[in-house]
């Protein structure tokens, strides 16, 4: 049995995990452009939060890349340890208990103990699982993904900084352009919730402000 066959049907990012990547690479930028001292700055201080505000999302897209890939790699294993486990039951019951517990509670609510025999007899004629969970293309793809949004996310809020010469009116666009980025980042959010997307839209405005205060207090 290759890898291919017990892949879920997650798409290689799900909104969500779009959504939060975006808001996490928000939130460190901003507390770069944050710290900077209007008053005070000049090119070569600009210049500075430019570079620590690149190269720590650069680093966080890496890291987030890595801790993505390393969830992938333990929902195959769990997945094959099901499989497993599920193949060398002895008692039907006992297996049947398997599956409804890898299945989200919704679903494993509406299954007969019927419908889940018909799945335990499918479990054992599947083939040999492999020995070990192995990374896809599609984990790679979205590791790729995910360092991607932490990285790009970066750039709208750091242009003006990089294109106006004035340190006031760049910050001032550039903190436009963050609320608009939060606003959509919320609104998007709450489209695939299901809660209401212009609500969820300013509240995201208001908890990306109140996260980015929290993190700059604590030095982050």
């Amino acid at each position: 049995m290759s890898n291919a066959s017990i892949k879920t049907s997650k798409r290689v990012l799900e909104p969500y995990d779009r959504v939060s990547e975006v808001l996490f690479g928000l939130i460190m930028v901003l507390t770069f452009t944050g710290s900077l001292s209007i008053a005070e700055a000049g090119r070569e201080d600009i210049r500075t939060m430019l570079i620590g505000a690149l190269g720590c999302n650069l680093a966080w897209g890496i890291i987030d890349g890595v801790l993505y890939l390393m969830g992938c790699l333990a929902e195959r294993g769990k997945g094959l340890l099901t499989l497993r486990a599920v193949r060398k039951a002895t008692d039907p019951q006992k297996a049947q208990l398997l599956i409804a517990s890898a299945l989200p509670p919704l679903v494993s609510s509406l299954l007969k103990p019927e419908e889940l025999e018909t799945m335990r007899q499918r479990f054992k004629d599947l083939p040999e699982p492999p020995e070990r969970a192995r990374l896809g293309n599609d984990e790679w793809l979205g590791a790729l993904g995910v360092f991607l949004l932490v990285f790009l996310s970066t750039f709208p809020v750091v242009i003006p900084f990089i294109f106006m010469k004035n340190a006031l009116p760049a910050l001032r666009l550039s903190n436009a352009i963050a609320i608009a980025m939060l606003f959509v980042t919320g609104y998007a959010f709450g489209r695939i919730t299901g809660h209401r997307p212009w609500v969820m839209g300013i509240a995201m405005v208001v908890v990306g402000t109140i996260l980015v205060g929290i993190t700059m207090a604590l030095g982050g």
